[in-house]
């Protein structure tokens, strides 16, 4: 699912689900996916200095995406894995925001592994 909430995705995936059931697969062997923009940052203001630097604003990127503390971030993850999803693809938008890849590598990556 491209750039959906968890809701959004859990409509997606049941209608999926529902798809490869009718047709006789088995809806557990179909690999579910999320796709989300990703805007981490230590404290509040980090967060909103690399929401602005992408355009976005913190509540649609809260609501649409992986944003918040890196506590947060992982919450979120683990909502979407609660839904079936299996795997991430994180569209980081600020390539130049080095600091920002650190901070998810150490501190959401890390949380996960």
């Amino acid at each position: 699912m491209p750039f959906a909430s968890v809701e959004d995705s859990e409509r997606q995936f049941g209608r999926v689900r529902a798809a490869a059931e009718e047709a006789g697969r088995g809806a557990d062997a179909l690999v579910y996916s999320n796709a989300l923009v990703v805007c981490v940052g230590k404290d509040d203001q980090e967060v909103a200095r690399r929401a602005a630097a992408i355009g976005r604003e913190v509540p649609e990127l809260k609501a649409n995406g992986l944003a918040g503390s890196p506590a947060e971030v992982v919450d979120k993850i683990g909502r979407y894995r609660e839904i079936g999803s299996r795997r991430l693809y994180l569209q980081l938008l600020d390539l130049d925001d080095l600091d920002h890849l650190e901070l998810i590598a150490s501190q959401v990556q890390s949380q996960l592994s």
